[in-house]
């Protein structure tokens, strides 16, 4: 073995990880623009229709996403009236988002997004659920 066969690339997991993310999200893009979201602004949504309202913070936990990458995202769906940001009235330091009317009404609109990516994905559902579960053995592995 050479001693530089670790920086070949097809010697590296996260080239196929970073690849495959990606195509799938490149797959999303039409769907999403129909929406006028990007990708981000959609797993935002998805959070949102879940949970409403959320602080910055556990968007963010839940995203795994950072604040500095968060708040350009939260400040341009705010601009198109898709959820609104204030401060807490128990603890300033503390912003909540809340979906707007219009952010609730996005919903319906996105509910056959998932239908349409997912032939993109040429996985048996067996597999699907293997590979979910191994990305998110990754993720937690960077929470700890």
């Amino acid at each position: 073995m050479d001693e530089y066969d670790a920086l070949r690339l097809e010697n590296q997991l996260c080239f196929p990880l970073y690849a495959a993310a990606r195509e799938v999200v490149r797959h999303y893009r039409p769907f999403l623009d129909a929406l006028d979201l990007t990708y981000t602004q959609y797993i935002t949504m998805m959070v949102l229709w879940q949970k409403n309202p959320i602080s910055v913070k556990e968007l963010g936990q839940r995203l795994y996403l950072d604040s500095g990458t968060l708040t350009p995202v939260l400040k341009s769906m705010e601009a198109k009236n898709f959820l609104r940001r204030s401060r807490s009235t128990e603890d300033e330091r503390v912003v909540l988002i809340q979906l707007t009317q219009a952010g609730e009404a996005l919903r319906e609109k996105a509910v056959s997004v998932p239908g349409h990516v997912a032939p993109c994905i040429p996985l048996e559902p067996g597999e699907a659920l293997q590979l979910y579960r191994l990305l998110y053995k990754i993720l937690d592995a960077e929470k700890t």
